[in-house]
């Protein structure tokens, strides 16, 4: 049976590697170097292999609409949720293992579908509480009663309006103290970064109420919406 464990880090190919979700401005860190955590068999007697794996278009199209139904369907609800499109760049860097703003799931073995590697990123809207401006003075907290929430809101952090993602399998890693034969990456990179310290997410009110002008006004299912440009602009760019 495949388990899921979620991190997020900056990772070197020999399996060095730092923690968190996305940038040096991120809002919550760990205290302790996933290199720990994470790391290739060291043993003469283990053959260590990587694979890269482009990701395929349905898988695109499958990560990309599931971030904009989470996106879309905030509560409480926002008024300046960007809709988020596909950028190639952000997925050849993923594909590089040169990481910007990202998300990182990893599981044992394959995946039937690509989402059994996003959804545990939405899991932890379960363990965070919204700040709402009242909690703000001036700056506001970050509300997270589990063990991470950065991945969560990164995906929802209303100003990041592009992403993009690589599948990556690894061979005979060590994680958390336990040899994995097989272990499947996506890796999620986002633009513009989100997750800034003493900043919420998105701002609460009317859907689309607060869109930035250059919009034009434009909205749909509760995103401000390119009025011109189509996703296919993004996805083959």
């Amino acid at each position: 049976m495949s388990k899921t464990k979620l991190f997020s880090f900056l990772c070197e190919y020999i399996g060095q590697v730092i923690n968190t979700a996305g940038s040096p401005h991120l809002q919550q860190q760990s205290d302790f170097g996933l290199s720990d955590v994470i790391k290739h068999n060291s043993s003469s007697s283990v053959h260590r292999v990587r694979r890269k794996r482009f990701i395929s278009q349905s898988d695109m199209v499958a990560i990309l609409d599931y971030h904009n139904q989470v996106r879309a369907s905030v509560f409480p609800p926002a008024a300046n949720m960007e809709y988020m499109v596909w950028d190639n760049d952000l997925a050849r860097m993923a594909e590089a293992w040169a990481f910007y703003g990202q998300n990182l799931s990893v599981r044992t073995g394959g995946y039937q579908s690509i989402l059994q590697l996003v959804k545990p990123w939405y899991d932890e809207v379960n363990d965070y509480v919204f700040p709402y401006p009242r909690f703000c003075n001036p700056s506001c907290p970050l509300l997270c009663y589990g063990p991470m929430c950065t991945h969560y809101t990164q995906m929802v952090w209303a100003t990041t309006n592009r992403v993009g993602c690589a599948v990556q399998t690894c061979y005979n890693m060590f994680v958390w103290g336990v040899l994995w034969r097989e272990a499947t990456f996506l890796v999620c990179n986002y633009s513009p970064k989100g997750n800034w310290i003493g900043e919420a997410p998105y701002r609460v009110g009317i859907p689309c109420s607060a869109c930035p002008s250059s919009y034009g006004g434009t909205c749909s299912n509760n995103m401000c919406f390119p009025a011109v440009q189509s996703n296919f602009m993004y996805w083959f760019k």
